[in-house]
């Protein structure tokens, strides 16, 4: 039996790691499987876990308000440290490209163990855009064993830095794995979650995340003024807006957006109610990794809200456009979506981001790997 530590912090990170986490639990006889949460979203990981009737082994609560990212890497180092101490762990499994992730890889290394890196080889080469995630990934890269590329750009990316072909396989995007995971009974309590908020789901929904650290200051000054033109413009559209905690998000939006009629401010969604929003959506802006990746599989237009993306198969597919923090071509963009009904508007191409058969494609490399 292989004890495989899995190590996340975020929201997305559980989404795309609970499929695999499932999956290696249809097998007890060949793994252990042991869960960390570094605790780097709280309440939204968490609330996360439930969803997928998961519990952490170890939570580390290792988030402070208005820590430095030098503060939170120590922190989270120092007390994954204690978790490789008291365990004998045979591959450390990490998602992404957030802080927890390159703390996982690198105290697995330090520990000489391997290192499992699921949605490997995303790439913008632009260290500042995302900030600071685009190092964290390509650091991450260095020390893994493994490499689950989702696509074949990400396999290239990986090529050209030198990764050896035989650790790197094309396994799609487990974000659509989980996608699968919703059931009927779900989506009728989502359904009803939002019919108590009075928020109308119709065919004029327009779903709006905002959170990305480079998109902090000026720049979400300038998105809040494109969402206010467009719910003066649209008043008979509804924008759904889960707000992030962090107070330079949250203090803005509310100050600014909180007494239109149109605009419904949320506290951070569950993971069933957001995928209901994007499901029902007619248009979505987002500077979301996850959601670039989930919304085409409802055939959801979407505006990537970021100067560069690491996702370049959508933007290359036409499943979703790069709008930055552009004030003229949010609004703009926006509008050749809003100008039309729902169903005229509805992509007409296949999500290029899997087939919801990733997780089951890992563990089958995994067992090879160990030869199980």
């Amino acid at each position: 039996m292989k004890s495989i530590l899995f190590v996340f912090g975020t929201r997305p990170e559980i989404i795309k790691l609970a499929p695999i986490i499932l999956e290696l639990k249809n097998f007890p006889d060949n793994y252990k499987v042991i869960v960390c949460n570094t605790e780097q979203q709280k309440e939204l990981s968490n609330q996360t876990l439930q969803y997928f009737g998961l519990k952490a082994d170890y939570n580390l609560d290792c988030m402070r308000e208005n820590q430095s990212l030098n503060a939170i890497q120590s922190r989270i180092l120092t007390s994954l440290d204690n978790v490789f101490s008291e365990n004998n762990i045979d591959a450390t499994i990490v998602q992404g490209d957030t802080m927890t992730v390159l703390c996982g890889a690198l105290t697995s290394f330090y520990h000489k163990i391997p290192v499992f890196h699921i949605e490997a080889g995303l790439r913008s080469y632009d260290i500042y855009e995302p900030f600071p995630e685009e190092i964290m990934r390509q650091m991450t890269s260095r020390v893994a064993e493994l490499h689950f590329a989702p696509t074949i750009i990400n396999k290239e990316a990986l090529i050209k830095e030198g990764i050896t072909e035989n650790k790197i396989h094309i396994v799609g995007n487990t974000v659509i794995d989980a996608l699968f995971c919703l059931s009927d009974s779900v989506a009728e309590a989502s359904k009803k979650f939002y019919k108590e908020k009075n928020i109308c789901i119709n065919d004029k929904l327009v779903l709006i995340t905002a959170h990305r650290r480079e998109n902090h200051g000026k720049r979400i000054d300038r998105i809040i003024d494109a969402i206010s033109y467009l719910a003066k413009e649209y008043t008979d559209h509804s924008f759904v807006i889960p707000v992030h905690p962090n107070p330079n998000v949250h203090d803005k939006i509310h100050s600014r957006l909180g007494n239109f009629t149109n605009i419904h401010l949320l506290e951070p969604l569950d993971y069933p109610n957001l995928v209901y929003l994007m499901k029902n959506a007619k248009l979505i802006l987002t500077d979301s990794g996850g959601i670039q990746e989930e919304a085409p599989s409802f055939a959801c237009p979407t505006l990537v809200m970021r100067y560069e993306t690491e996702r370049k198969e959508g933007i290359n597919a036409g499943v979703s456009k790069l709008v930055g923090a552009d004030y003229e071509k949010i609004v703009s963009e926006s509008k050749k979506v809003l100008d039309y009904t729902k169903s005229e508007s509805r992509l007409q191409k296949q999500n290029p981001y899997g087939d919801g058969k990733s997780s089951k494609r890992i563990e089958n490399i995994i067992r090879n790997y160990f030869n199980i």
